[in-house]
């Protein structure tokens, strides 16, 4: 059975270990053959500093994590991270609906509208993810490659996480909501960026194409999901 291939963090060459087992219990990372350099400086910090550096979006810390580890959580925080931003979006339409009518079909109306907003939410996600795929496949095979699909799909929902920020925006409440918003969505756009740059290995330009064409496949989903709760509820009064 073949070994791992683990990757160096500072070249992103393949490597067969990052550090080797003596006895009694002495470990010595393992050194890479191609920059001189420790092959995963990592794994002895404390999960902490890989946290912050990864929140930092250092390139180190991102093949690390995604070459390096086993971290299989990648489906959980999606799901996570989609009812973090459905209950942000919940929580702004209930905030435009004041009522004191206590009637069940109030209260199931808007336990609807949040299913509705994570839907939502989940949409947005996949026809985000599938731009970012299609783009990237397309160029890869242009180039003569081969892509990654489960690896890349991996690194984007794990470079998602900075969703769990609209959390205490929304505990956190104040006149600058949209701001916030603002900078949590640059945030995630910049690690998804970073992620695609470590799975592929290429420059920025090739990654932000493929993030702003997700993005732009996204609007326009959002853009049409607007014009139809609109064209819908001008139905409803005109009726």
């Amino acid at each position: 059975m073949a070994k791992p291939a683990f990757r160096c963090i500072e070249c992103n060459e393949e490597a067969s270990e990052l550090h080797r087992d003596y006895s009694n219990g002495i470990l010595k990372i393992t050194i890479c053959d191609s920059c001189k350099k420790p092959v995963d400086k990592y794994i002895e910090y404390d999960p902490v500093i890989i946290l912050i550096d990864a929140i930092l979006c250092k390139i180190q810390a991102f093949r690390h994590i995604l070459f390096n580890t086993e971290i299989n959580i990648h489906w959980k925080l999606c799901v996570f991270c989609l009812l973090c931003e459905a209950y942000w979006r919940w929580s702004k339409l209930q905030g435009s609906e004041q009522t004191s009518d206590p009637a069940d079909i109030i209260r199931y109306t808007r336990e609807w509208d949040f299913y509705g907003m994570f839907g939502l939410a989940a949409l947005e996600l996949a026809v985000f993810v599938c731009g970012v795929l299609v783009c990237l496949g397309l160029v890869q095979k242009l180039r003569g490659r081969t892509l990654d699909t489960r690896l890349l799909l991996k690194a984007l929902l794990l470079s998602s996480y900075g969703k769990v920020l609209l959390i205490p925006a929304v505990i956190w409440e104040h006149d600058y909501s949209p701001l916030c918003l603002s900078l949590i969505k640059i945030f995630v756009l910049t690690s998804n960026t970073q992620a695609v740059r470590v799975i592929l290995n290429c420059g920025r330009c090739l990654s932000l194409l493929a993030v702003m064409t997700g993005l732009s496949l996204e609007t326009c989903v959002t853009l049409t999901f607007h014009k139809l709760q609109w064209h819908t509820q001008d139905f409803l009064q005109f009726q």
